[in-house]
């Protein structure tokens, strides 16, 4: 690091010969003190003997490097600055393995350490003169040009970061090798302390600035809001800068007996991002003391309007509540006329959908009164309503066939009807499914889907009904009085229609039986109770007739068969 950016200090802007002279006497130095040790070794051990060759390399690369640099210009220049700079970064790890291993000279790994010590301070002053003339340029700069410039800005404030990083290391490596500095540490410790401070001022100002950005886009024409979000990235990107550095600052900070319990606060409420450092009590007490100024603030100055709001927005609600009381009356009013023959089902359908609506819309109109933006909330609806199609098209299957039964209505609530393979009264129906009530008083419930794509047999449909029946008599009946009889039974009950006539016939010659069809009209209400009446009265008048109702027989007839036993 010493000679890189000696080198970069002489060849730059800040060319000056007492850098030009620290290098070479640097280099001299070093190499002088390494050639004196190895010479006054007898034996050195093989980690020595790496460690030096190390030195040697990298110090040979670095002293190369600073060459090109005097006859370079241009952008070329910059490259090499940059590689001087990680090139000192080698040397400083090969410094730091040998204090580690121990296996160089302490006096040695000293002097290296106080000119490593010497450079970091130039460095810093170097790029604290060049990140300024940066700042320069990007307060000059036409917002377009700004983000490049920011890039650049941003690349020197991590090597600043790492130099406060080397100057650290440095303190700490004269402490392992027992020549602490304290007054060195004490520097230090202030320089970090100011840093700390100002970095925390800037990222509190660039923070409020953004937030008033986002405020101005909320409320900005179109025309005007494209020039307004480059602005807020540009502010973002410095904040994002900014915080990086407070990161490291605060590394430093904790390391040299700093409290950063209120600069990780602020880390954590920029960024959102949950550490270990959140579990420090000081960090938690400082968040809650942040937050609690930040409510009682917010209530000073927004408690009167946003109480006037939720005053607005529940009114709203009230006075639609009300509306929707009243819609719901008119529209079951007039579906229940007769002329426009709507099904139960089309009614409730009707009902309920005119009294969401208007739920929709009220709701809709108290939170745009509450100053919510409802064009992403419009937005995340129709990206819902993608996504839950996908994940319940079953359950969209049986809403799409409930429509179906709904506009062309095969039955409706209180038929009986044979549907989905069940067969019962229609107790009750929405849009999705069915629900059938058996004879013997079961609950099924029918998807509607399953019954759209089925039979539908609808017994109750119609008014009228025919009641089928077929009785037989003997065919050595008389066939005539037999059907004076039934004619009378049908004709004495109260519950068969006279028009339709009935029908009563011969049908069938039977193997064993003169077969009659028996088929009067009645309601449909009434056709179980005739169906009963009619059978049982047929069979008593049959009785007193003398008319025999046929059933199965059969004789069995057993032949004895005698055998003769021989001898």
């Amino acid at each position: 690091m010493c000679v890189s950016f000696s080198s970069v200090i002489s060849a730059s802007s800040l060319q000056s010969r007492w850098s030009a002279i620290f290098l070479s006497l640097f280099l001299l130095c070093f190499s002088g003190a390494l050639f004196a040790e190895s010479e006054s070794a007898q034996t050195t051990s093989p980690a020595a003997t790496r460690a030096e060759a190390a030195l040697t390399r990298v110090n040979g690369e670095i002293r190369d490097l600073s060459e090109q640099l005097k006859v370079t210009t241009g952008d070329q220049k910059d490259a090499i600055q940059f590689r001087l700079f990680n090139k000192n970064n080698e040397l400083r790890e090969v410094i730091g393995n040998a204090i580690d291993a121990g296996s160089l000279p302490k006096e040695m790994l000293i002097e290296q350490v106080r000119v490593q010590q010497q450079y970091t301070i130039g460095a810093k002053e170097y790029l604290e003169k060049k990140i300024d003339a940066v700042s320069e340029e990007f307060n000059g700069a036409k917002e377009e040009n700004k983000l490049s410039i920011l890039n650049s800005y941003s690349e020197l404030q991590d090597y600043l970061n790492s130099s406060y990083d080397a100057s650290w290391q440095n303190l700490e490596w004269l402490d392992k090798l027992d020549v602490r500095d304290e007054e060195a540490e004490a520097e230090f410790k202030l320089l970090i302390g100011n840093k700390l401070r100002l970095t925390s001022a800037s990222i509190e100002y660039f923070g409020q600035q953004a937030t008033a950005i986002s405020a101005q886009i909320a409320s900005a024409p179109e025309a005007d809001k494209a020039g307004l979000q480059t602005s807020q990235l540009i502010l973002k990107q410095r904040l994002n800068i900014e915080t990086k550095s407070l990161r490291n600052l605060i590394v430093l900070g904790d390391a040299v007996g700093i409290d950063t319990s209120e600069y990780k606060r602020q880390v954590f409420s920029i960024t959102g991002n949950i550490t270990q450092d959140i579990l420090d009590g000081k960090v938690m007490l400082s968040l809650i003391s942040h937050w609690w100024s930040q409510a009682v603030d917010w209530l000073a100055d927004n408690a009167p309007q946003q109480l006037f709001q939720v005053l607005i927005f529940l009114l709203i609600l009230f006075v639609t509540r009300a509306i929707v009381k009243l819609v719901r009356k008119v529209v079951s009013k007039a579906v229940i006329n007769k002329n426009l023959k709507l099904s139960h089902l089309m009614q409730n359908f009707f009902v309920s959908m005119s009294g969401n609506i208007v739920w929709v819309i009220g709701i809709m109109v108290g939170l745009s009164q509450i100053g919510l933006n409802l064009a992403p909330i419009l937005t995340g609806f129709g990206i819902a309503g993608v996504i839950i199609g996908f994940a319940l098209q079953d359950t969209l299957s049986n809403f799409a066939a409930g429509m179906m039964l709904l506009i062309y209505r095969p039955f409706d609530v209180g038929d009986f009807v044979f549907a989905g393979g069940v067969d019962g009264k229609v107790s009750h129906m929405s849009l999705v499914n069915t629900t059938i009530r058996t004879f013997d008083n079961q609950i099924i419930i029918v998807p509607n889907s399953k019954i759209w794509g089925d039979v539908i047999k609808n017994v109750t449909h119609e008014r009228t009904r025919r009641v089928d029946m077929v009785f037989g008599i003997g065919y050595g009946d008389d066939l005539l009085k037999a059907e004076a009889v039934l004619t009378e039974i049908v004709q004495a009950h109260p519950a068969t229609l006279k028009s339709p006539e009935p029908m009563i016939k011969v049908h069938t010659l039977n193997t064993s039986s003169v077969d009659f069809i028996v088929r009067p009209w009645v309601k449909t209400d009434d056709y179980w109770d005739v169906y009963w009446d009619i059978t049982k009265e047929v069979k008593l008048r049959f009785d007193k007739e003398g008319i025999s109702i046929p059933f199965p027989q059969q004789d069995v007839h057993l032949h004895m068969i005698k055998d003769k036993l021989t001898d």
